[in-house]
């Protein structure tokens, strides 16, 4: 069975960082690109951030909002995807979610993505 569990969500003031992290299980995680959406209240699922399958440094992709604040990265020893994100504003808050991309190209697109964790709140305060 197949899991996806995010963690280190939480409340923070504008301009602080968070790191979020996502564990797999069930998979065999480094042949999958691993990507991160994010859902604000009344808004569609965005893309956030995706990196391919292979090893640590491989390609990465990042949506317009979030270029050169955030970095997406992966430890496939540890099955875990992670997102740093620095400099958060408000806008940035919304329940993120980690996705598992069975086509391995931590692509943009929803569809690709075949398994979706529950998600982790994330709230910037101003």
């Amino acid at each position: 069975q197949v899991q996806l569990i995010e963690s280190g969500g939480g409340l923070v003031q504008t301009g602080h960082s968070l790191t979020l992290s996502c564990v797999a299980y069930g998979v065999i995680f480094r042949t999958y690109g691993m990507g991160w959406f994010r859902q604000a209240p009344g808004k569609e699922r965005e893309f956030v951030a995706g990196i391919e399958w292979g090893d640590a440094d491989t390609s990465q992709t990042y949506g317009d909002s979030v270029k050169g604040r955030f970095t997406i990265s992966r430890d496939n020893a540890k099955n875990t995807v992670y997102l740093q994100m620095n400099s958060l504003n408000p806008e940035d808050t919304a329940v993120y979610y980690c996705a598992a991309d069975l086509f391995g190209l931590g692509t943009s697109k929803r569809d690709a993505y075949r398994y979706w964790g529950q998600g982790t709140q994330v709230t910037v305060s101003s």
